[in-house]
């Protein structure tokens, strides 16, 4: 799964703007967000998350992650992506 399939995802399930939120809370503290992530990613490998964790840790590692982020939130076309999505699930 790439960076902009969980993004994807995010906007299909209409959490685009709490996960924009989220981003604007959590930005001041991204080195230390995204240890907390690595701490939490393999836990979360249960639950089928670990590796969008592993992509959020990532991105608050990195400088300009957030912004990558913030501009993959606004550039994802969620109509023909959930159809992508959907068609994922399916198979």
């Amino acid at each position: 799964m790439t960076e902009s399939d969980w993004i994807k995802q995010i906007k299909a399930r209409g959490l685009g703007g709490a996960f924009g939120v989220l981003l604007d809370i959590i930005e001041p503290l991204g080195p230390l967000g995204a240890q907390i992530l690595w701490v939490a990613q393999p836990t979360m490998r249960v639950f089928g998350a670990g590796e969008t964790l592993g992509h959020m840790a990532q991105a608050l590692e990195e400088p300009g992650g957030i912004e990558r982020i913030r501009s993959l939130l606004n550039d994802v076309d969620v109509t023909n992506d959930a159809n992508d999505i959907n068609d994922d699930a399916r198979e």
